[in-house]
């Protein structure tokens, strides 16, 4: 397929740079958007990042805090309905998946990004959950990260499900947590079992945030997180003294 040639040999171009001129200030001053330790994701090298999801805005919301380019799977069926927004796609950096199958394709194109250097996000879940809840892990995420042997940042995203509330003029806040990086020793050909372990091991660290934002609210989280950042920079800062 054209555009799955085209995504394994280029960057995301300039419609990339123009929707997130656009959306960002939409992300921050409407939905309120806030990123927590932004710094956990590498500022250049070969990343995948691992979010929850519960809206098409999700993507936007992930990369909002972070100047890294994402490039992320979306459903086929985008792909086919005009070739204006086709172009937007691709340009843009998506690529697309065929869901419920079984598609080399789209897991050859996120290796070939990956293997220059890129980041590449892929939905823990597999897709939107319907629901206010988080859904189960899928075997996706785990199978590359497995593959590639490539660091995964869980990302919890947590207020996007009220964000389809919009056209009632309801604009939830919404906040990316962005975890400590997981690696996995790399398997050339990871079981089916082998993939969901390792999806299971990186959705687990998405649902610790994700339940600690909704239990504890965002006030007191960067709080924590500030602390714990304090506590570990505390016995380089005596060894200097």
């Amino acid at each position: 397929m054209p555009i799955h040639r085209w995504s394994r040999t280029h960057d995301a171009g300039w419609i990339y740079e123009a929707v997130r001129v656009l959306l960002t200030p939409i992300a921050l001053f409407l939905y309120r958007c806030r990123g927590i330790s932004a710094p956990n994701v590498p500022a250049s090298g070969p990343v995948i990042l691992a979010p929850n999801h519960f809206s098409n805005m999700d993507h936007f919301f992930a990369g909002v805090s972070i100047r890294r380019k994402i490039r992320f799977m979306a459903k086929s069926q985008l792909f086919f309905r005009n070739p204006v927004l086709t172009y937007i796609y691709r340009v843009g950096g998506v690529f697309p998946v065929r869901r419920g199958h079984h598609d080399e394709e789209a897991f050859i194109t996120a290796h070939a990004i990956l293997e220059r250097g890129g980041c590449v996000l892929i939905y823990a879940e597999g897709g939107r959950s319907r629901t206010r809840r988080l859904g189960d892990a899928k075997p996706g995420v785990g199978r590359l990260a497995l593959e590639s042997g490539v660091p995964v940042v869980p990302v919890a995203i947590h207020g996007s499900h009220s964000v389809r509330a919009w056209k009632r003029l309801v604009f939830p806040k919404v906040t990316v947590q962005y975890g400590d990086p997981i690696t996995f020793p790399r398997v050339e050909d990871p079981t089916r079992e082998q993939q969901l372990e390792a999806a299971r091991v990186v959705f687990d660290q998405v649902k610790s945030m994700y339940a600690a934002l909704d239990e504890r609210g965002r006030a007191s989280v960067i709080k924590s997180v500030r602390e714990g950042a304090a506590a570990a920079a505390a016995p380089r800062t005596e060894a200097h003294s």
